[in-house]
């Protein structure tokens, strides 16, 4: 996924954006490829056709552009969810769905997994790209009264928290990933649905996502 072109925008930036739209890719293709701590900023600048230097000018650091990367994945994920969650009937479902497929990327892609120990930047950037999709599905599943939630974005920014928490425990080995359905569970749990009715959602049939572009 690239930025929104803005109808207003000059030249300049249209070239700016261009090039920061290339540079994003061509991580995105060689993390893929190797993970974030293989990947060097040269062959990322080589790979998007760009100088060596030229790639500190949009970003301090390949932390930084991995971020970056990480954010355009996040809300691509959220697309990609969108498109199995369409044929759900449960506004419930919908948003149990949703957690368990960000809580299985970020303990199975390796360019989350070597980013989980930038806890608080991860967790604001998922509330961010996130957000919209995630929020909305808990406002949906609480007005048809599936859940009971009073306050949405609360509920997103601290599940946003746990869902790092408990990738990063279960990727550095102190959880065993076996454990991830009942960390679906207690997610949902925060929704005021319940212990049985969210252990029963989260026992439900999930579809397997579309492959990621």
């Amino acid at each position: 996924m690239t930025s929104t072109p803005d109808l207003h925008e000059g030249r300049v930036a249209r070239r700016k954006r261009r090039v920061r739209d290339a540079l994003i890719d061509a991580a995105r293709r060689i993390m893929s490829e190797k993970g974030v701590d293989a990947a060097t900023m040269l062959e990322i600048a080589e790979r998007a056709d760009v100088g060596a230097g030229t790639i500190y000018n949009y970003f301090r650091s390949k932390d930084d552009l991995a971020v970056a990367v990480l954010e355009e994945m996040m809300h691509d994920l959220a697309l990609r969810i969108e498109n199995v969650t369409n044929t759900f009937d449960d506004p419930a479902q919908v948003y149990a769905y949703g957690v368990r497929m960000v809580l299985e990327t970020a303990t199975g892609d390796i360019r989350w997994r070597q980013l989980l120990n930038r806890s608080e930047v991860i967790a604001d950037a998922i509330f961010r790209r996130m957000g919209p999709f995630a929020i909305r599905d808990l406002r949906q599943a609480s007005e048809a009264g599936r859940f009971s939630v009073g306050d949405p974005d609360l509920v997103w920014k601290m599940s946003t928290h746990a869902i790092v928490g408990i990738s990063l425990t279960i990727t550095t080995g102190n959880l065993p990933e076996k454990k991830l359905h009942e960390a679906v569970v207690a997610l949902l749990c925060m929704t005021g649905i319940g212990t049985e009715a969210a252990r029963e959602l989260a026992s439900r049939h999930h579809p397997a996502l579309t492959p990621e572009d």
